[in-house]
């Protein structure tokens, strides 16, 4: 699932949010900050840059590890989140709660977009990982205060 022509109100409520500027850019222009290129989103400072054919689930890949990134990481951004393997499963774990909060795409497509990109999991694919695997994800979130007791997401940003 794409972003498409114009970001859809609840994708961009989502960004608000967590205090994430939203930049659409046109058709085949270069996305500033894309870790992978190509129609991949993109991270600066605390600007998220797509254009319509950037998939949903590489815009929030890339809000979630704003959110999960440390406040001096984030002040420095430029394409590169950095992190270590604990807080990139904690990234996709709360990519994946995310979801829900937007009504054209949900969890269990988002866990299908993430296996049709080449998302690689342990139990060989995400909803597996998310479902069996991913305890130690939701420990990492829970502590950094990113989720609640009920794995919720809490809306702020790793301090």
């Amino acid at each position: 699932m794409r972003v498409g022509p114009e970001p859809h109100a609840d994708v961009l409520a989502l960004t608000r949010r967590y205090g994430v500027k939203l930049r659409l850019l046109a058709p085949g222009e270069t996305l500033p900050g894309s870790y992978w290129g190509d129609s991949e989103a993109g991270l600066r400072g605390d600007e998220l840059f797509v254009r319509a054919d950037t998939p949903l689930h590489s815009l929030l890949h890339e809000l979630s590890h704003y959110v999960c990134m440390s406040g001096a990481r984030r002040a420095g951004l430029d394409r590169d989140a950095g992190g270590d393997d604990d807080e990139e499963c904690a990234v996709c774990f709360l990519q994946i709660l995310l979801a829900d909060e937007l009504a054209t795409l949900g969890r269990p497509r988002m866990l299908r977009d993430m296996d049709a990109w080449g998302y690689t999991f342990r139990l060989g694919s995400a909803r597996a990982w998310f479902e069996e695997d991913a305890g130690d994800a939701r420990a990492w979130l829970l502590a950094n205060h990113l989720v609640d007791q009920a794995t919720a997401p809490t809306f702020r940003l790793r301090t």
